[in-house]
């Protein structure tokens, strides 16, 4: 956040670990429209040490190569950041809480993003002049963002029973035999390609990146041609299913049907099945007297 004109950009990450959090500052940096001279941080562990507040040794880089100044908030100053903390409460209530549970991070980021840009309508008064957050933001004396720093982004993944793995909205293949293992996928920020190792390291794939939340289908030739013979290998049109051969009655079968036959039409053994209604006809006259006898009777 700029908290001059109070322009707010947001980067929703994956993990908490420090590359995802230098993604986030790079990405944040890209939307605010340049870098400022100072960067504020609370006592996080992946940006200093918390009880002293000193920079790591692993976070200074990340500082010289954008060239920012770091400030880190007191211990026990709660509210240090109040035009921040605002902010992050204003999104908190108006979008997080808002946001359907069936969003992508691809269409959650794009959500978030439009709903900063709305923030930059907000209108401010500088030396009696009216005028808006978007409109001061603008004027604010930013740096270009350099490229991004070469941190690796580490995440796991488990391989689908396609021989795929999920990484920012889009799919990439693997070869086939690895369904259900857990696997680590490595990405340099800047870079074009991204990696895929198993838990000994062992690189298994090597793809180009493709835009996050694409919905792409990434398959390597190999990859394609490797699935497709291990699928084709369990079918062969040698030894048919034998549960799908038409095969004609058995001796043991027709005799079976035909006493049954027998049976419905009478002519054999076995229980007579009634198909008249006479009989039960006669059983339900009157045992005593006749019917123009019963009629007498008053």
């Amino acid at each position: 956040m700029l908290p001059h004109s109070s322009r707010w950009r947001g980067w929703l990450a994956e993990a908490e670990d420090q590359p995802h959090l230098i993604e986030g500052l790079h990405q944040v940096a890209v939307r605010l429209g340049g870098l400022p001279q100072r960067w504020r941080f609370d006592r996080m562990a992946t940006v200093c040490h918390p009880g002293s507040g000193r920079i790591t040794a692993s976070f200074g880089p990340v500082a010289m190569h954008y060239q920012v100044g770091i400030s880190i908030c007191p211990s026990r100053h709660a509210w240090r950041k109040g035009a921040v903390e605002k902010s992050a409460h204003t999104i908190a209530q108006r979008w997080w809480r808002t946001l359907g549970d069936d969003v992508s991070g691809a269409g959650a980021q794009a959500s978030l993003d439009r709903i900063c840009v709305r923030f930059d309508a907000r209108t401010r008064v500088r030396d009696g002049v009216r005028t808006t957050v978007g409109e001061l933001a603008d004027a604010e004396p930013l740096r270009p963002v350099p490229a991004p720093f070469a941190a690796v982004l580490k995440l796991e993944r488990t391989v689908t029973n396609q021989a795929q793995i999920a990484f920012r909205g889009n799919t990439y293949s693997l070869l086939p035999g690895h369904s259900g293992e857990a696997v680590t996928v490595r990405h340099k920020l800047g870079a074009t390609t991204l990696d895929v190792s198993d838990r000994h390291g062992a690189v298994l794939a090597h793809h180009v990146r493709q835009a996050d939340g694409a919905g792409a289908v990434v398959r390597l030739d190999e990859h394609v041609t490797a699935l497709t013979k291990v699928v084709l290998g369990d079918f062969s049109d040698r030894d048919p299913c034998r549960r799908k051969t038409r095969r004609p009655p058995s001796a043991e079968a027709l005799a079976e049907a035909e006493r049954l036959r027998r049976k419905r039409s009478g002519l054999g053994d076995g229980e007579h099945v009634v198909v008249d209604f006479a009989g039960y006809a006669a059983q339900a006259r009157p045992i005593s007297g006749t019917d123009d006898e019963q009629a007498g009777q008053p």
